[in-house]
């Protein structure tokens, strides 16, 4: 039995009503596809190196602890692991919508947070994985370890064989209150001694406080009332999937001659399509800006294999008012340095692992309010999850691409999700079937946003031409004229 953190908890509590907080993928693999009982041999041969995957959550009683991760004592793979089909011509428009419905339904609670869905029939010989998995079990980060389990590096890899498993006892009532009273979140000794270690080291103590009292009020600011009209707005019950391609050359490209990092540049394609949809909306984006959540893995070293989440987040005002390409690359890079500066992740981690000394039921009502209101400080969400740089495949068919799914929340109703793999950067733009109709639009701005990036970087790191030499008569001196 393993007690859940306050964020992970946190994710759980949101999830009410239209609110669904699973994230998710569709991967494209080379055709043919296997057969569903050869996936599912597969899965089931690594879930001994997942085995949240064979967990289920129990609430603990009157909400006096937090959710806990049991074995689930009637695990049924075959619950999990889906198996459908495209209909001719089976093209990636097909793929997108049904993918969408997949990610419009809630995950049950009563059974491990995770499907697989098989999709076979996709267009030029490919075929899909769609991946959903609850976002109170996995981070970004993490959730790519989770994934990599079915993939290997080379194309005949070794098929292990599955052992045996038997769940372990699930917990009653009052085990799960005993438990929880005992816990660290309500055990003042426990804070106490964490006092005593900071006391023994305050040199790095002070450092870390002044980081997190900076990072405290750069996010004070930050989570004002936000001003965006169209972006703003209750999530429905249905889900809408636009996907855009980059190739990480082109980044190296746009860095060698315009500077920043790879998420500047990505973070700048993203206002680049954001500015695009304002317009297409008819809405002035004079000296505009959107705040946007940008989600920071906060993973140290070593912590691979931990799956929990392990993540904070900063708050950027993308500045979609800037029409030049090249000077919305400078603007993103000079805020993004500063956010770095202020600490804002460092305070936004530490402000959420706080929450550990509420009791739970008090953390349960906060959070659902924060999921309720209007506008919680930005207006939407970019997250960049870097994934392998070389050719993976799963039952020896290559991976091609990897769109992944972060999903619209509360009053967020367009997210933007990227992942690379193999030299390529893949968008997956998530919204509200309602809210935004027009999200194809920005995935298509992500891509010009790029091209032009591109672009002004081409022209820029191309030799200056040579000045053109006069003509020979104008060389000569003129005549004096005696």
């Amino acid at each position: 039995m393993d007690r859940m953190s306050p964020l992970d908890a946190s994710f759980l509590h949101i999830e009410e009503g239209n609110n669904h907080m699973h994230i998710g993928s569709v991967t494209i693999f080379e055709g043919p596809a296997p057969a569903y009982d050869e996936l599912l041999a597969l899965i089931m041969s690594k879930l001994p190196n997942v085995p949240r995957y064979r967990q289920m959550v129990r609430f603990v009683p009157l909400a006096l602890g937090q959710p806990v991760w049991v074995d689930d004592p009637h695990f049924n793979l075959a619950y999990h692991v889906r198996h459908s089909a495209l209909p001719a011509p089976g093209d990636e428009d097909q793929l997108r919508r049904m993918a969408g419905r997949v990610m419009s339904q809630r995950l049950d609670r009563t059974k491990p947070l995770w499907e697989v869905w098989l999709v076979e029939g996709l267009s030029e010989s490919r075929w899909a994985l769609i991946t959903k998995v609850h976002h109170c079990m996995v981070d970004g980060v993490s959730s790519t370890d989770l994934v990599s389990a079915l993939l290997a590096d080379e194309r005949d890899a070794p098929k292990p064989a599955a052992g045996p498993w038997a769940p372990a006892p699930p917990p009653t009532g009052t085990q799960l209150v005993a438990a929880s009273v005992t816990g660290r979140s309500l055990d003042p000794r426990d804070q106490l001694a964490t006092v005593l270690a900071a006391a023994r080291t305050p040199a790095e103590t002070v450092r870390q406080a002044v980081g997190l009292l900076k990072g405290a009020a750069a996010m004070a600011l930050s989570l004002r009332p936000s001003r965006g009209p169209s972006l703003a707005g209750r999530v429905g019950p249905h889900r809408r999937w636009a996907w855009a391609r980059a190739s990480l050359s082109d980044v190296k490209t746009i860095r060698a001659a315009l500077g920043g990092t790879v998420n500047d540049v990505v973070l700048t394609a993203v206002a680049g399509g954001l500015r695009d949809l304002l317009q297409a909306r008819g809405e002035s984006v004079e000296e505009r800006t959107v705040r946007t959540m940008v989600p920071v893995s906060v993973r140290t070293r070593g912590e691979k294999g931990v799956y929990d989440n392990q993540v904070s987040a900063m708050f950027a005002e993308l500045p979609v008012g800037v029409a030049d390409p090249v000077q919305r690359l400078e603007a993103v890079r000079a805020q993004m340095d500063g956010l770095k500066q202020s600490k804002q992740a460092v305070a936004a981690q530490a402000l959420t692992s706080m929450s550990g000394f509420a009791p739970p039921m008090l953390l349960s009502l906060g959070t659902r309010l924060i999921a309720r209101s209007p506008q919680f400080g930005f207006e939407t969400a970019a997250t960049n999850v870097p994934g392998p740089q070389r050719p993976v495949y799963t039952l020896g068919r290559r991976m091609l691409e990897t769109f992944p799914y972060a999903p619209p929340v509360g009053a967020v109703p367009i997210v933007t999700a990227i992942f690379s793999y193999d030299g390529a950067l893949s968008f997956g733009v998530a919204a509200d079937w309602d809210r935004a109709p027009d999200v194809d639009v920005l995935a298509a701005g992500i891509e010009r946003a790029i091209a032009e990036l591109v672009d002004a970087a081409e022209r820029r790191a191309r030799p200056a031409a040579k000045p053109r030499l006069h003509a020979k008569a104008e060389l000569q001196p003129r005549a004096s004229g005696r």
